[in-house]
């Protein structure tokens, strides 16, 4: 989903810490696995991309898909959890150096694969056209967006594809960049674009959540992407460790109960 970044974030804001023993799981010695902090699992995590990552009702809570997962993670692994609250333009450049890993709906990317590790994926997506409940745009690829408002994340995997549509002279459009994906649905409510081009994920938790408001126009089931913690290359030990958790949780069903609450189903 999201794209490697060339700016360092400078504040960092630590959200929580989480006692992953809360569930039995017995303490572990996680010194070969090379740790910032031994005993604890420092999670760089952008808040404001739900249902991935968003905060609570109290605005200070982390909440999402992503969150439990880390939670999850951090019991499997015997390791308290640290959520670190950081930007997305510049995320991964924390590894390593803010935190141990970015879990933050990060698409497994050849591009990224040559800077960071990933685990093995935990979910798949697929990018989307979101309009308004009320739109009758018909939308049967994203070439049919010619000539239309786009609103993107900058510097995701939707930014990336619709960039490269335009440069390639497939499509003629307008399209804002936001810091945030929430900014593209006001604008989206706002009435100043036609259609968000996001993860189908988000989409899906969106139109979910606002029904009244949202519909998705297409989805582009052609190449589907995968998510995957990512975490400072050559780590092998903590890679293995997080691969071991991930497969545990796949077969206790963990990734089917949190995408139906997440997602619906």
């Amino acid at each position: 989903m999201k794209k490697v970044l060339l700016v360092l974030l400078v504040a960092l804001t630590a959200l929580s810490f989480v006692s992953a023993n809360g569930k039995g799981e017995a303490k572990k010695d996680s010194s070969a696995l090379n740790l910032m902090k031994a005993g604890t699992l420092a999670i760089g995590v952008e808040i404001g991309y739900p249902p991935f990552e968003d905060f609570a009702n109290d605005g200070v809570t982390p909440v999402g898909y992503d969150i439990d997962f880390a939670k999850a993670l951090g019991e499997k692994l015997g390791l308290e959890i640290a959520f670190i609250n950081t930007a997305w333009d510049g995320i991964f450049q924390g590894i390593g150096v803010n935190y141990d890993v970015v879990i933050s709906a990060v698409t497994i990317t050849d591009e990224r694969k040559e800077t960071m590790d990933f685990s093995n994926p935990y979910i798949d997506n697929y990018q989307a056209v979101v309009v308004r409940a009320d739109s009758d745009m018909k939308v049967g690829g994203f070439t049919d967006l010619e000539g239309k408002a786009l609103a993107v994340q900058k510097e995701t995997t939707s930014d990336i594809l619709i960039s490269d549509y335009i440069s390639t002279g497939s499509l003629n459009c307008t399209v804002a960049q936001n810091e945030k994906v929430i900014t593209c649905f006001t604008q989206l409510d706002n009435k100043e674009v036609d259609a968000v081009v996001v993860d189908s994920t988000v989409a899906d938790g969106q139109v979910g959540k606002y029904p009244e408001k949202y519909k998705i126009a297409y989805l582009d089931k052609s190449e589907a992407e995968q998510f995957g913690v990512a975490l400072t290359k050559g780590n092998t030990a903590l890679q293995s460790a997080i691969n071991k958790a991930i497969d545990d949780l796949k077969a206790e069903g963990f990734f089917k109960e949190n995408t139906e609450y997440w997602f619906g189903g």
